[in-house]
């Protein structure tokens, strides 16, 4: 009996010594709410318990709160404020900071966070790197043989006001019929780009990308897409964003000399959309970029397309990628193999590739 009040004892001790040192919340109704209060703004307060979670309260319901630790609230005019928080009568927090008590009105707080933890406006302007790469390879024997293989890379830097996207591929296919006539190369391109968009005020970026490489099935042996402009983010949500764009672009191509094709240089306009949409289970990216030259708007153009949905795996760096492009030149080159006849204005891909995120 005598073990029994002594563990009674220390766990009434216990059990207090953790109820003092925790936050505490009441509510108009009566209800009070002890855990952690981890967030505080002008309309809420999140206070997070080890049985129910977070949970979120008006502040138009409270009717005191109480503190343990010291916490940093930095007000709507951007005054920061750091000390243990509870509320007096008029329904304002009251800090208790080195340098006195300090009252702000809970409508005029924009964020709080815990003292000692970066500053969420430090964090938010601080950049980080992700990367992935995919890779695919199709192949097939018998009466054909086949062997397709394409390989990405893909770096982005990115904060809460600028995005670099550093980038490059590679794609090839070769067939061999099994007709004496060896292997046939139906694909072989290459490319590397860089697109960076700096938000520079409230909906409002500026961009520049440029992009270069070869296709050397359409007989382009070299070519260099540049492109700088405004944009203006119609969707720009967690979930959702819409991305128009405006500007300047610079085309150069270089044609192999059997195609007879004469050399493209093209100063004309860019414009483009970007619209990424992400949801719990899967993503979508679309682009798009319409580039008509000025010598001859309407018949010296081209379009680009990507689409593309994305599924991720059990491990959540290995994720599924389905999706396809499209490419349109109004003025292809020549062929080398018919004389004076041009290439196919369009050209499609399709794709299912692996893609690993780090």
């Amino acid at each position: 009996m005598k073990k029994f009040s002594i563990l009674a004892v220390f766990a009434a001790l216990t059990l207090g010594t953790s109820l003092s040192f925790a936050d505490t919340v009441v509510t108009k109704d009566g209800s009070k709410l002890v855990g952690k209060i981890t967030q505080i703004d002008g309309g809420s307060v999140v206070i997070s318990s080890g049985f129910a979670g977070d949970i979120k309260i008006k502040t138009a319901d409270i009717v005191s709160l109480a503190t343990d630790t010291p916490m940093n609230v930095r007000q709507a005019n951007g005054d920061v404020a750091s000390g243990a928080a509870s509320m007096n009568a008029a329904g304002a927090l009251v800090l208790a900071t080195d340098k006195g008590p300090v009252n702000v009105a809970l409508g005029d707080i924009s964020e709080t966070w815990a003292a000692g933890a970066k500053d969420p406006a430090v964090a938010r302007h601080e950049r980080h790197w992700k990367y992935e790469a995919g890779m695919d390879i199709t192949g097939a024997s018998g009466n054909t043989k086949q062997l397709g293989t394409s390989l990405s890379l893909r770096a982005t830097l990115q904060s809460s006001y600028d995005t670099l996207q550093l980038y490059t591929g590679y794609n090839r296919q070769v067939t061999n019929n099994n007709d004496g006539n060896g292997n046939v190369t139906s694909v072989d391109q290459f490319r590397a780009g860089a697109d960076y968009q700096d938000n520079f005020y409230g909906h409002l970026s500026w961009y520049a990308r440029d992009e270069a490489g070869f296709d050397h099935i359409r007989n382009v042996r070299l070519y260099n897409y540049g492109a700088t402009g405004l944009g203006y983010d119609a969707v720009k949500t967690k979930v959702d964003s819409l991305t128009f764009r405006l500007g300047l672009s610079y085309r150069y191509e270089k044609y192999a000399p059997a195609s007879g094709t004469d050399n493209l240089s093209a100063v004309g306009l860019d414009m483009g959309l970007v619209h990424t949409l992400t949801m719990q289970t899967w993503s979508m990216v679309n682009r798009l970029t319409y580039t008509p030259a000025f010598e001859d708007f309407a018949g010296n153009y081209q379009i680009a397309h990507e689409s593309y949905i994305e599924l991720p795996l059990a491990d959540p760096h290995w994720k599924f990628r389905v999706g396809m492009t499209n490419s349109y030149n109004s003025l292809p080159p020549f062929s080398t193999i018919i004389p004076a006849q041009r290439l196919k204005r369009l050209d499609t891909t399709y794709y299912a590739r692996l893609i690993l995120t780090w």
